[in-house]
């Protein structure tokens, strides 16, 4: 079902201490007195406002000094000998990820498909759209502690986040830059770039220079100390309910998600890093070979209008097939086979799936809980899990605690003059 685009919805500003109850609509009750917020499809944006904010302190001072601390719960952050994170190639960094005048046409920059109010994602689209409103096959993700993945994108295309920007600047479907050398040549002949880069490099921009100053910004977005954080990693028996905890328990054992989604002694990413075929990429691609004679659109709550999907197909581009990791090695084994993600911040980087396909937590749930899609070629992992409703709620309250407590100070930098 397609439903409105989230910004034609009324946003409701989202503090720090709210962020657990971003998809509030009901309580459901658990036992031991818990309650959690029942799944609404509708986020709420994070506000900078519960942020504190010394007056006296650089915002790009306060986010180096971050991106050299430990995290609670989080891996330590390895950045090159040669790109160290100071204040100065942190701002220059952010002043390129607002830029639109790094696209073809001046109108996209890297922060609209990465909102920082929405997470570093975005919840409007569940695929994004480049200039010209043209469409992209995949799902934003979050920016969110981007800096401690290898590989990125979710066909792992590339390891590195100093040259990760050159993809998007140059896709003819996102920014649609003819060459990574117009880029350059812009922010080389901008006094105001010019006088940025050499403050922050002693040197004129260049193409490993601005991917450099990029990578400084999104190391920046790194932030651990979660409600599960403070309890698994921190001992405090009082940061996480009990539904949480058993929650946590199914999702090591019966459910048997941290098979991919790794948690450590020490640490936990809730991701292996590696590619699986989980099922859905197949069956979203024979979905496509197969689309239904009508399409469901919601145009108000409650109000649906079934469109003859080839009036849908006479004003929109054809969809086209996404392989996965294939796409990068070419290797037939690699097909439908993507990136597991982290499940860190999930609640505020939703639509999920590699295309945004499911709109809440509850669907990748239910869609895991069934046994996936039962295809040739899907890990033998994603099995029916026969889990109960009580089940279901008490996974959801263990996802709901892997949300970092920092995330209105992220927007604040980010919105800073």
């Amino acid at each position: 079902m397609i439903r409105l685009p989230a910004r034609l919805q009324r946003f409701v500003p989202l503090n720090g201490a709210a962020v657990l109850a971003m998809f509030c609509t009901a309580s459901i009750a658990l036992a031991d007195g818990d309650a959690l917020a029942e799944a609404n499809y509708l986020p709420m944006q994070i506000s900078a406002d519960s942020c504190p904010q010394p007056a006296d302190e650089d915002w790009a001072e306060r986010a180096a000094r971050r991106s050299l601390t430990p995290q609670l719960g989080l891996p330590p952050l390895v950045y090159p000998a040669d790109n160290p994170p100071t204040a100065t190639r942190i701002a220059l960094g952010r002043q390129i990820f607002f830029d639109r005048a790094l696209s073809i046409n001046n109108t996209m920059s890297c922060a609209m498909c990465h909102v920082p109010e929405q997470g570093f994602a975005n919840w409007e689209l569940a695929t994004s759209v480049g200039v010209e409103g043209r469409s992209v096959k995949r799902n934003a993700p979050s920016l969110i502690n981007v800096g401690l993945l290898n590989p990125l994108f979710h066909d792992g295309r590339d390891p590195m986040l100093e040259t990760q920007f050159i993809g998007p600047l140059t896709a003819r479907n996102e920014m649609a830059n003819p060459s990574a050398g117009r880029v350059v040549f812009h922010l080389q002949t901008d006094n105001a770039y010019d006088s940025l880069f050499k403050e922050a490099f002693g040197a004129p921009a260049s193409l490993d220079r601005i991917g450099m100053a990029l990578a400084a910004y999104q190391r920046a977005l790194t932030v651990g100390n979660s409600p599960f954080d403070r309890w698994f990693y921190g001992g405090d028996p009082s940061a996480v309910p009990p539904s949480a905890k058993r929650g946590f328990e199914l999702f090591r054992d019966k459910a048997g998600c941290a098979s991919c989604h790794s948690v450590g002694p020490e640490d936990a990413l809730f991701t292996d890093q590696q590619f699986h075929d989980t099922g859905y990429g197949q069956m979203r691609e024979l979905e496509r070979q197969n689309p239904p004679k009508t399409l469901p659109v919601q145009v108000a709550p409650g109000v649906i209008h079934h469109v003859d999907y080839d009036l849908v197909r006479a004003v929109s581009g054809p969809r086209d097939a996404d392989l996965g990791r294939y796409e990068v090695t070419e290797d037939p084994q690699d097909r439908w086979r993507f990136r597991t993600p982290t499940l860190r911040n999930l609640l505020v980087s939703p639509p999920y799936m590699h295309d945004g396909g499911f709109s809440t937590l509850a669907e990748v749930i239910d869609y895991y809980d069934s046994g996936g899609a039962g295809l040739p070629g899907q890990d033998p992992r994603v099995r029916p899990l026969d889990l109960s409703d009580r089940e279901k709620t008490e996974l959801l309250a263990f996802l709901s605690t892997l949300t970092s407590s920092e995330l209105d100070c992220l927007v604040a930098e980010a919105r800073q003059p």
